[in-house]
C-alpha cells in the first residue's frame, strides 16, 4: 500500500522545521527531507561508487572484507537480523554493502584509549572511490546534525542531546539488493523488518522502490521515491532518549522484480561511550521508562547477533 510519508522542507524557518520534525516523528516516525542542501551531484557521484564497486568479482570486494571495527564488505546473505525487536530473522538479508565509519586518525584520542569502533576506514583498490563516498558522508552527516539541532530545540532539552554528538559515531553504508523472484518465500527480505538501533538514519534511496514502513500490527506502506530527497527515521536511541515521546518505526525493503536496488545510508549517532537515559525535559514529574544504558553496549549486542565478525 502506498501512503504519503510527511515532505519537511528543511528550507522552511527553523520553528516551522522543528514542528514539523517532532509531529512527524511524533507519530510515523518516517519523513522525507528536502531542502537539505546536498547536491545531486554529490548524491549521484556516491552511487555512483557504490555502483562500481558492487560491480567488482567477489574476491575484489572480500578483500576489504568487514572487519572487527566494523569497516569494509558485508558480503550479500550474510548478515542475519536476530536481534530485531519486530520478528527475529529466520533468513539472511538479500543485500550486499560497503561500510564506512568516522575516520579516525592514529593519534586520535579515541584510538589511543582504545574505544569500541574507533579506527581507519578500509578502501578498495577502486580509482574515484574514495573521495565520493567521503564528501556524501560528510554532507549526509552535517545534514543529521541540523536535524538532531532543532529536535534538541523542540524538546527543550537545552543542549543535553545535541551535545552528545560533539564527536558522533557515524556509518556510511552503501548498499546493493539484488532482483528477488516476484514468488520467492515470505521471509526473504532485502532488509527483515526491524528498527533502526541508534539515533537518526538519512537514506538517499534509487527510484527502484522496496522500503516499506509498518502501519499498525500487519500493514506495510510504501515510501515512494522523491528526487533529490532524504528519507529520514528515528532509531530507537532517540525513542529511549525522548522517553518514548519520538516513535522508532519498524521498516523493511522488498525488492521483489528485476530491477537492483541501490541506496545509500548514514546513521548518525552519539559518541560511542555516551550514556543514553531519558532527557529531564522528556520526563517532567513521570517516572522514566527507560533505564539508562551506554551505546557501546548497545552496538556491542546488535553487532554481535547479526555479524559472525562480532561474535568473538
Amino acid at each position: 500500500m502506498s501512503t504519503p510519508i510527511p515532505v519537511i522542507d528543511l528550507q522552511q524557518p527553523d520553528d516551522v522545521v522543528t514542528s514539523s520534525i517532532i509531529e512527524a516523528y511524533s507519530h510515523i516516525g518516517f519523513a522525507q527531507i528536502i531542502g537539505h542542501g546536498v547536491t545531486q551531484q554529490i548524491i549521484g557521484a556516491a552511487f555512483d561508487a557504490s555502483a562500481r564497486f558492487h560491480a567488482l568479482e567477489l574476491g575484489e570486494k572480500m578483500a576489504v572484507a568487514l572487519d572487527h571495527n566494523h569497516r569494509g564488505y558485508i558480503a550479500d546473505g550474510t548478515a542475519v537480523d536476530r536481534s530485531s525487536e519486530v520478528v527475529p530473522a529466520t533468513a539472511a538479508n538479500r543485500s550486499e554493502s560497503f561500510m564506512m565509519m568516522r575516520e579516525d586518525s592514529p593519534d586520535s584520542r579515541d584510538v589511543a584509549l582504545r574505544t569500541p569502533l574507533a579506527g581507519a576506514n578500509q578502501w578498495p583498490r577502486l580509482n574515484n572511490f574514495r573521495e565520493p563516498v567521503t564528501t556524501c558522508h560528510d554532507a549526509m552527516r552535517d545534514v543529521a546534525l541540523k536535524v538532531l539541532t532543532l529536535i534538541d530545540r523542540g524538546l527543550d532539552a537545552k543542549g543535553a542531546l545535541i551535545d552528545t554528538f560533539s564527536t558522533p559515531t557515524t556509518w556510511f553504508r552503501l548498499l546493493h539488493y539484488p532482483p528477488v523472484r516476484v514468488d520467492a518465500p515470505e521471509d526473504v527480505f532485502g532488509s527483515a523488518p526491524h528498527t533502526d538501533f541508534g539515533a537518526l538514519t538519512l537514506v538517499a534511496q534509487d527510484s527502484a522502490g522496496g522500503l516499506q514502513v509498518a502501519r499498525g500490527d500487519d500493514e506495510w506502506i510504501d515510501v515512494e521515491p522523491i528526487d533529490g530527497a532524504f528519507v529520514m527515521n528515528a532509531g530507537s536511541m532517540l525513542h529511549r532518549w525522548t522517553n518514548g515521546r519520538l516513535t522508532a518505526t519498524p521498516h523493511r525493503v522488498r525488492n521483489r522484480g528485476n530491477s537492483d536496488r541501490y541506496s545509500c545510508v548514514l546513521f548518525c549517532d552519539p559518541h560511542i561511550l555516551t550514556e543514553i537515559a531519558p532527557l529531564p525535559a522528556c520526563v517532567g514529574g513521570d517516572e522514566p521508562m527507560f533505564e539508562p544504558v551506554v551505546f557501546a553496549d548497545v552496538v556491542a549486542h546488535h553487532l554481535g547477533a547479526i555479524y559472525e565478525q562480532h561474535q568473538s
